[in-house]
């Protein structure tokens, strides 16, 4: 978060100083804030829309929902609306702006998939999402990356049809401030990955402390990412909610380099996940 504070101030330096316009700034900073605090709000309601889920039926899905509202008491939260999404592929995930706004959402393809151990390290992963706010700081990291991805585009559509006062500027720095513009949204796209994938392993832990059984979150995360075929409406705006990679086992195979796949995953590898787990149990 602190190099995405560096960034910010960086990139609105860069602009303001090459323009000599700090309304353009001004501009770029409130409809960034509006934009991604309207997505805040109703996070949870575009999540569940996007990934078709449906509310999950007290009776038939009687046993989902008493493991969730036994590890939301052993929490100390309030139960989140639960969802089920029609898709063979296993994953679930959380949303919401805080915890009396939550959701969880599972695929019927987990409930099918997993036993009873694993499904309860699964939803106490989701619940760790929730009362370790990684909503609000996901939503911060997506403001965060917004702004500089608008301001750099901002900039670069002004400077093709001219703008700035250029003639009176130090040529090198204008390089300097022109190369990190640029640059700029590539590494927010990357810092904001980062910290999805620092709170995966947070909200694992949470888990397993939860549970008191790494076991079945390990066993859970290794039987959802061996499944080949992606989610039906896997995509790229909602990947980072999910417990693992929507887009299937394949996925990863497509990367050459696995120093390339993990620095622009969403998530962590799930071999360092379960090694992780592992590690808690021992």
């Amino acid at each position: 978060m602190t190099g995405f504070l560096v960034l910010v101030i960086a990139l609105g330096w860069a602009v303001s100083w090459y323009f000599d316009n700090r309304l353009l700034l001004y501009f770029a900073i409130a409809f960034s804030l509006l934009m991604n605090i309207g997505a805040y709000w109703f996070s949870d309601k575009v999540a569940i829309a996007a990934t078709g889920a449906k509310p999950a039926d007290e009776r038939e899905y009687k046993e989902l929902h008493r493991i969730v509202e036994n590890l939301a008491i052993t929490a100390g939260l309030p139960k989140p609306r639960v969802y089920v999404i029609q898709d063979a592929a296993p994953n679930a995930f959380a949303t919401g702006r805080d915890k009396n706004h939550a959701a969880i959402a599972v695929t019927a393809g987990l409930l099918a998939q997993l036993d009873r151990s694993e499904l309860e390290g699964v939803l106490a992963h989701e619940l760790s999402h929730i009362g370790n706010r990684d909503i609000l700081v996901m939503t911060v990291a997506v403001v965060l990356a917004g702004f500089i991805a608008i301001l750099a585009d901002i900039f670069l559509r002004v400077s093709i049809f001219g703008g700035g006062d250029r003639d009176n500027k130090n040529p090198v720095v204008a390089v300097i401030a022109i190369a990190g513009i640029i640059i700029a949204p590539i590494a927010a796209q990357l810092i904001q990955l980062a910290i999805s994938r620092r709170r995966e392993f947070l909200a694992d832990a949470s888990g397993a402390l939860l549970t008191r059984y790494p076991e079945g979150l390990a066993s859970a995360l290794q039987k959802i990412s061996s499944y080949p075929a992606p989610m039906r409406r896997a995509s790229n705006a909602t990947a980072h909610l999910f417990i693992s990679n929507p887009f299937g086992a394949s996925a990863g195979r497509r990367t050459k380099g696995k120093w390339v796949q993990k620095l622009f995953s969403t998530h962590p590898p799930i071999a360092e996940r379960i090694q992780a787990l592992q590690g808690i149990s021992e």
